[in-house]
């Protein structure tokens, strides 16, 4: 399950992704405002903690991830 979520968000970041897909060059200075990148973080996640417990940790931060929130420097711990 861990290898098949890891190509998943792999192929997501080389397509669809507005930081580093097709369509980069819509956002020249960026996307996100959180670093590392919501799918980046989530590839790290599922990496270290598994296919559970890695998706969780995405998947909360991308509930931090709102126009209100003031995003920087967010590494996995």
């Amino acid at each position: 399950m861990r290898w098949f979520l890891l190509k998943i968000i792999r192929l997501y970041q080389k397509t669809l992704s507005p930081d580093s897909g097709w369509f980069v060059y819509k956002y020249p200075v960026g996307y996100c405002k959180f670093q590392p990148h919501c799918s980046e973080y989530a590839y790290q996640a599922i990496n270290k903690y598994g296919a559970f417990v890695g998706t969780t940790k995405a998947f909360k931060r991308l509930i931090r991830c709102h126009p209100w929130s003031k995003g920087g420097a967010d590494p996995l711990l």
